[in-house]
């Protein structure tokens, strides 16, 4: 994101503890770091001081930022995610409530985010929350089949490992790629009167199966990979407790985009294989697998 802004001529400020490298490219040269802790709220004193117009929330720490900016600000835009929605009941899934969120970090920031929308309008503050799926992407591990982004079981994939999966239908996987993440972020910047007091899902333009999500690591490590189906009591006490992977295969991730590309001229780059085979090749490149 912050090359593309760069790029388009903004003057791009970057917060963070400091203990991050910054990349070494022409276009982070160009940006000034300011070192906070943005889960202080005195502490967001020193982004204030530097009076963006527009700032964008990426760690979740929006309600705080919002609070301490809003006098200085003209747009405020937060990262949310499609989980908050909870589990859909309809697909592709709309920027609605489906059901209450199951993990509490998301609920709290869903609540946040909805109360904001509210607040932005009585405040004249433009606010505006990019709901994305699974991120996934050069510099990130890509999800892989058992619902983490583990490395060795990646590596269990490109040995034709056997895949676990719940018994019943197959859900919807929706990897997207973190670059059109960012272009979502970089229109809304652009187009603020559109974006002010609106939820946009970004995504691609179509999702997976789960049983199809095996095949594309089947097809991209060259492996014939079984898949085993077991009741969802087993799977959850023997092949994935965490309700973090499990809830994966559950709750369908499939995004319904109509809304971003209509109003902010969204057109996502990649599909869910290319994002995907785009992170794997990354995985290579730094030796990984």
């Amino acid at each position: 994101m912050v090359p593309k802004l760069v790029e388009a001529g903004a003057e791009v400020f970057v917060v963070g503890s400091g203990r991050t490298p910054v990349p070494a490219s022409k276009s982070w040269s160009k940006v000034k770091y300011v070192v906070c802790d943005v889960r202080n709220a005195e502490d967001i004193n020193k982004l204030k001081a530097e009076a963006p117009d527009v700032v964008i929330d990426m760690p979740g720490s929006v309600w705080n930022i919002y609070q301490k900016l809003k006098s200085v600000s003209k747009h405020v835009i937060a990262c949310g995610s499609l989980w908050m929605y909870g589990e859909p009941k309809v697909i592709p899934t709309p920027e609605l409530t489906q059901n209450e969120c199951l993990f509490d970090g998301y609920k709290q920031r869903y609540s946040e985010i909805l109360k904001l929308i509210k607040i932005g309008r009585e405040d004249g503050v433009a606010f505006t929350a990019i709901m994305p799926p699974n991120i996934s992407g050069p510099g990130k591990i890509p999800l892989e089949c058992l619902g983490g982004r583990s490395l060795e079981i990646h590596k269990d994939h490109a040995r034709g490992k056997e895949v676990v999966l719940p018994d019943g239908a197959d859900v919807m996987l929706g990897p997207c790629d973190a670059e059109d993440i960012a272009e979502c972020f970089v229109k809304a910047v652009y187009n603020r009167d559109k974006a002010a007091y609106q939820l946009f899902n970004v995504g691609s333009e179509y999702s997976l199966t789960a049983t199809q999500f095996v095949q594309v690591y089947s097809n991209m490590y060259n492996a014939s990979i079984p898949i085993k189906r077991v009741s969802w009591e087993e799977y959850i006490s023997k092949y994935s407790p965490e309700i973090g992977n499990w809830w994966h295969f559950k709750a369908h991730m499939c995004s319904d985009i109509s809304k971003a590309k209509r109003l902010l001229d969204f057109r996502p780059k990649y599909t869910p294989e290319q994002s995907l085979e785009r992170a794997v090749a990354w995985m290579k490149e730094q030796g990984m697998i």
